[in-house]
């Protein structure tokens, strides 16, 4: 994992966390006590080999800023570090990040170091334990240009989630947003066995939700932002990589929760005092 570099995605205003995030942004909401929401996806990079770690930042964020500075500091031998990405006025830009892909491409020249071969773009407000090495070893083995981690859900979760159609070798071959109907679900459909017969048991769930954990080589990004305007990844970016790239997907069937609302977020204090869940 020498050759991956981490880029955590801030988040945006958070308005439905109010009023957590009234005056700092959903990363820096405290979780569980003593952590913060940006500590999960940093502890995964950091578990997984990854040591070298942007976080992108852009609304309230000097809490994020304080608390990052405080926590994550390494050996100056190591090479690793966690460092902030602030929107930013400069020669190429003048404008805030108008979207998740639209951010990592105004900080394209922080990836383009000659030893960078892949880069994990990941999301600072989702609950979940990852070990990122074995997403590399499906990438790699699969000869991916982008992996995206994917969830087992019913057809009712389904409905809150972009959900993916493969083809038998796990290859992404259809993305549909939120889908609604039945005919919309029977085009996305994929069969239970195929989970089933690679260890993770369906239960029911034959639908695999974007959990919005993408791994890119480094260059098929550089091409995907550099030649379009996209600005969000789910919706844009990661649709037209099923069109022009070869996009796998990496099965995952841990507890994970997108910490989105103040509902979700009580959930997940519960999950982890109960022990549902892990950090």
């Amino acid at each position: 994992m020498r050759n991956t570099v981490g880029l955590i995605l801030g988040g945006g205003k958070g308005t439905r966390l109010l009023p957590l995030t009234q005056h700092r942004s959903k990363p820096a909401v405290p979780l569980a006590g003593k952590y913060r929401l940006i500590d999960i996806p940093i502890s995964n990079c950091l578990n997984s080999g990854i040591n070298r770690i942007y976080v992108l930042t852009q609304f309230n964020s000097v809490s994020l800023h304080r608390h990052i500075r405080q926590t994550y500091q390494f050996d100056h031998f190591d090479g690793g570090f966690v460092e902030i990405l602030a929107a930013q006025q400069t020669n190429e830009a003048s404008d805030w990040y108008q979207g998740t892909a639209d951010a990592v491409r105004k900080q394209l020249r922080y990836i383009e170091q000659p030893d960078i071969q892949f880069v994990l773009v990941l999301s600072g407000d989702q609950l979940y334990r990852m070990d990122y090495g074995e997403m590399l070893e499906t990438h790699l083995r699969e000869k991916a240009d982008v992996t995206i981690a994917a969830l087992p859900v019913t057809r009712e979760a389904a409905r809150g989630f972009g959900i993916m159609r493969i083809d038998e070798k796990g290859r992404v071959v259809g993305f549909l947003e939120k889908p609604k109907t039945p005919k919309e679900f029977d085009l996305i459909r994929s069969d239970p066995a195929w989970l089933d017969a690679r260890g993770i048991a369906s239960r029911g769930r034959d639908c695999l939700a974007s959990m919005g954990i993408y791994l890119f080589n480094r260059q098929t990004l550089l091409e995907l932002l550099s030649k379009s305007d996209y600005q969000d990844f789910g919706k844009e970016v990661f649709p037209m990589s099923i069109r022009a790239r070869r996009v796998q997907m990496y099965p995952f069937d841990g507890y994970w929760e997108d910490i989105g609302t103040i509902r979700s977020f009580y959930q997940a204090n519960l999950d982890l005092k109960i022990g549902r869940a892990h950090v």
